[in-house]
């Protein structure tokens, strides 16, 4: 399996490839994976060259390919005006538009302060599930002060077991007799416009129940 990291840090070193490094090595502890890290800002003329000319750089366009080829992604941005930066949207705008597809990817952002801790659910979330990647359910956001602290290593610890895990269906295939992982599978379900996911069947899969008939079993209670 490949693993693929893209980091959108400027300075060297940076808390975001602090957290990008810290998640690949959670994942490494679940996942037998060859890992490859890509730093934006090497890339950041090139990026630039290629929406000017319409053609990627030697190194940019081998960039892309990695990330078309990974089986997972980890992507780290810095806050910049309350969302990620711009060098790290447009990298991804260059993404070919099927490169993500089913891809598992797990979000993580960096700022100075804890008030922009919900960037990972505001912006990165709807940014990924736009490129219809599987976006797992558990984003890290780490502030300054939450570096050293138990809560955000057991974070880290949960994403990166999250994604070694759907990694392995996306490199080898899943068994048609493979049970689902229920709570996982719970927690990065669709929801439909007419029903709500309530559980998780291992044989028959998600049971989906119409919002009237759900609501009104809540009003009998």
């Amino acid at each position: 399996m490949k693993l693929l990291v893209v980091s959108a840090g400027l300075s060297s070193p940076s808390s975001t490839r602090l957290l990008a490094d810290r998640l690949a090595a959670e994942t490494l502890r679940h996942a037998d994976a060859d890992i490859e890290v890509i730093e934006l800002r090497d890339l950041a003329t090139e990026i630039a060259q290629h929406f000017v000319t319409g053609f990627p750089p030697a190194r940019l366009a081998a960039a892309l390919d990695a990330v078309a080829a990974a089986d997972g992604l980890i992507a780290v941005t810095p806050v910049f005006a309350a969302s990620y930066s711009g060098l790290f949207k447009s990298f991804f705008d260059l993404i070919d538009k099927d490169a993500l597809t089913g891809k598992p990817v797990l979000i993580g952002a960096t700022g100075g302060t804890a008030r922009h801790s919900l960037v990972t659910e505001h912006a990165l979330r709807p940014l990924f599930t736009y490129l219809r990647a599987l976006v797992l359910p558990t984003a890290v956001y780490a502030a300054s002060e939450d570096w050293g602290d138990e809560g955000l290593a057991q974070r880290m610890a949960r994403a990166g077991a999250e994604l070694a895990r759907f990694m392995a269906p996306a490199a080898h295939g899943t068994a048609p007799d493979e049970a689902p992982d229920v709570d996982t599978a719970a927690a990065i379900a669709p929801r439909s416009l007419t029903g709500a996911i309530t559980s998780v069947h291992p044989a028959h899969g998600f049971e989906v129940v119409p919002f009237a008939q759900r609501l009104a079993a809540l009003a009998a209670d």
